[in-house]
């Protein structure tokens, strides 16, 4: 399984067969069970993961509801990095929404990562760059698009998430409740 996230690495930057030995030893296999949380609110995010296998959700309280703002799945990084880079305590929470494999590297590795592996300080702001520009990309269509258009870009982006997650985990990422779901889905339908 850990191949996979070597694969992942090396799509971003070459590893010699040393550098694939410092990886394997940095980044340790954790399971998590259904419900369990890689990080909870208040908590620090101490380590960045690597979903193996499995589905975990990013969201926050907000007036006694929770708000689901992403997903990571298989082949996915998963942190909370607001949390993480600074070490500051986290006002977000990511859930296993099935039993899962990662591979997880703590915040002291990573620095070990970057300093041994040649192109590993490259591959950080790479993958801080992607985050960046998903983040732009979910603000805007926050204030820019409709609940139908979000949903929409839900299927386009995640249309192998259907069939693994509830309809009112699909509802609270679209920004809606179950019933409106319901009727976008619907229209949606009746278009096609």
């Amino acid at each position: 399984m850990i191949n996979s996230l070597i694969n992942s690495i090396q799509k971003v930057i070459a590893l010699s067969p040393e550098e694939i030995a410092i990886v394997t030893t940095l980044f340790k296999e954790k399971t998590f069970k259904k419900g369990e949380y890689f990080l909870e609110e208040g908590r620090i995010c101490r380590q960045v993961g690597f979903v193996a296998k499995g589905l975990l959700r990013y969201y926050i309280n907000h007036d006694g509801e929770e708000k689901i703002y992403d997903f990571s799945q298989e082949n996915e990084f998963v942190c909370n990095y607001e949390s993480f880079l600074p070490q500051a305590p986290s006002s977000k929470n990511i859930q296993a929404l099935e039993d899962s494999i990662i591979f997880v590297i703590s915040h002291a590795d990573l620095q070990v990562f970057y300093a041994t592996v040649r192109g590993g300080e490259r591959f950080g702001r790479v993958a801080i760059e992607a985050v960046f520009v998903k983040l732009l990309q979910d603000i805007s269509s926050l204030y820019m698009e409709t609940p139908e258009l979000r949903y929409e870009r839900f299927l386009k982006n995640h249309a192998d998430l259907q069939q693994r997650i509830s309809q009112y985990h699909i509802a609270s990422f679209v920004g809606v409740k179950p019933q409106s779901l319901s009727r976008i889905r619907k229209r949606i339908s009746t278009q096609f």
